[in-house]
This record gives structure tokens, sequence and C-alpha cells, in this order.
């Protein structure tokens, strides 16, 4: 089975996270953390700049590793690392994603995860909330 190497950027905002809806593809419509493919050559956090200024036009610094998640969907095995993000420069603008929404610890439910996100739904709750 094939690996795919993604990164997943968790952008906070004091109390708050911001959470993206697929527009396209098998998981259309699933909630999940921006960000994308690694391509070679380059590092997690150089894939994550690079992806969010794809998808959202906003420059981010990327923080510190919240989780390494590995996930089996029945068409491929993903490999995922997400960090805490905050936003350098710019206001989100969707270009791939059908809509996005802040979220606090209350509110992470209220959508509804791909799999492999909501594997990390936990540990932000309880940073969000510490």
């Amino acid at each position: 089975m094939k690996t795919v190497h993604v990164v997943a950027a968790v952008i906070r905002d004091g109390n708050r996270v911001f959470a993206t809806q697929r527009g396209y593809g098998e998981y259309k419509d699933g909630w999940e953390f921006p960000g994308g493919k690694v391509e070679a050559g380059e590092s997690p956090q150089e894939a994550l700049r690079r992806e969010i200024r794809e998808e959202l036009d906003t420059e981010i610094t990327v923080g510190e590793e919240l989780a390494a998640v590995d996930w089996e969907y029945p068409q491929f095995h993903l490999s995922m690392r997400c960090f805490w993000c905050e936003i350098l420069e710019g206001t989100p603008v969707l270009k791939e994603h059908e809509a996005a929404r802040w979220l606090d610890a209350e509110s992470l439910d209220s959508v509804a995860w791909l799999p492999a996100d909501r594997s990390v739904i936990e540990r932000i709750r309880v940073q969000l909330s510490g």
C-alpha cells in the first residue's frame, strides 16, 4: 500500500484553531487542518509554509510539532505530522476549500472531521483549555 506523507497546520489564534472543509476529492466536505504533501527535498516546515501560502494565501510561522499520525485509509497509508502554527501575515483566503471556521475547545466537535484529523482533536482541546 502506498504511503502518503503530509503535514498539517493547526493554526492557533488565542484559544481558537482554524479548520477547513475539503472542496474536492473522495473526502470532499470532510473537515481537516490545512496542509498537504511534502515534496522531495522539503522539510516538513517548508512544505507547510508553501501549502498554506498556496491554499490560503497566508504566511505562517511553524511552531512545535503537536502530533505524528499514521492512519490507514482504504486506498493508502497516511503519515501526517501536525504542527502548531500562527498567522504571520495575511487573512486566510479559501482557494481550495469550501468553508472554514475558527473553533474553540467547546466547538471542536461541531464539524465532521476526517478520521486522521479527528485523532488529534483531544490533544488540541487540552492545549486550548489549558
